[in-house]
């Protein structure tokens, strides 16, 4: 005779659906909450529009950057050139895609030299503490005291005017931001059980650092980054405008603004399509900065 099957307690199925939650990784879970905010999708989907534009330039662009036909100079939209000519007669919708080349590059590299030199200074700020947090801490308010856009430049009239030494400067001028946000995660990481333990086993600093506190500091560096790539692309594009970023004819962004800024009344198109390229960029790094936050950041969870 077969036996009946036992019958489950009615609140076993809802135990069973509590643990599959608490078993998600806390990244699935900030990617759950990520896909749920509209907006970050919105500027994530720019931010790849973009990307993938630098990639394949070369096959998406109608004309090479440098081609100019002098005969047809200010010439305005159309379907031989959807964005129109610049002064040179270069077809404006082919340089802003190769722009975007330039733009995402500066951004991206400097953020990461940022990332890494202030990271560094700040976690060890703040794990040492006393002598060497009062250098590093000086350190970063000395270069925080100046307005950004005026120290970077400053660094490049030092340099010298070049699209390689504005990736410098802004990669210097973000250095503070990012080392005062790790400085404040380990001086509140370093507290935890985990740490006093891994201290007592023997542990070494720069196990421990790299480990177990770099680690636990990610979400906060991840969030930053985003928002601090749309910053670097407004500075390089200010560089440029002041002509202390990439030199012609590199078709940078804020170069294009400046070399097009006398033509505003005669040819409008000029200005507008290299300045809504940066608008688009900078509004898709915020958007999906701000989700990333609010998907990375437990406080923000309901």
């Amino acid at each position: 005779m077969i036996e009946p099957a036992t019958k489950l307690p009615a609140n076993h199925t809802n135990m069973i659906v509590n643990e599959e939650e608490q078993s998600i990784s806390p990244w699935k879970e900030a990617w759950r909450s990520f896909r749920k905010n509209k907006a970050a999708l919105l500027g994530l989907c720019i931010v790849l529009f973009f990307i993938l534009l630098a990639i394949f330039a070369d096959l998406i662009a109608p004309y090479g950057f440098k081609e100019t036909e002098l005969a047809n100079k200010h010439l305005p939209p159309s379907s031989k050139h959807w964005f129109g000519t610049d002064e040179f007669g270069r077809d404006i919708l082919s340089r802003v895609i190769y722009g975007a080349r330039i733009s995402l590059r500066v951004g991206f590299l400097a953020v990461s030299g940022s990332v890494v030199v202030g990271s560094l200074l700040g976690i060890v700020a703040g794990y040492y503490g006393r002598w060497v947090d009062g250098i590093i801490s000086r350190i970063f308010d000395i270069l925080l005291a100046f307005p950004s856009i005026l120290l970077a430049i400053a660094i490049v009239a030092i340099l010298g005017p070049s699209l390689q030494n504005a990736m410098i400067a802004i990669a210097i001028i973000n250095v503070p931001t990012f080392g005062r946000l790790l400085r404040s995660r380990v001086l509140s990481v370093k507290e935890e059980e985990y740490i006093t333990a891994a201290k007592a086993i023997g542990m070494t600093d720069s196990r421990i650092l790299f480990h177990h506190v770099l680690p636990n500091s990610l979400a906060p560096i991840i969030v930053q980054g985003s928002l601090s790539v749309a910053t670097a692309i407004i500075e390089a594009a200010a560089l440029g405008f002041l002509g202390l970023g990439a030199q012609p004819p590199t078709p940078e962004w804020g170069k294009m603004l400046a070399d097009s800024k006398d033509f505003i009344i005669q040819a409008p198109w000029t200005v507008f399509f290299p300045g809504i390229a940066i608008m688009l960029t900078v509004l898709g790094f915020n958007l999906m900065g701000d989700g990333l936050r609010d998907a990375l950041d437990p406080r923000m969870k309901r």
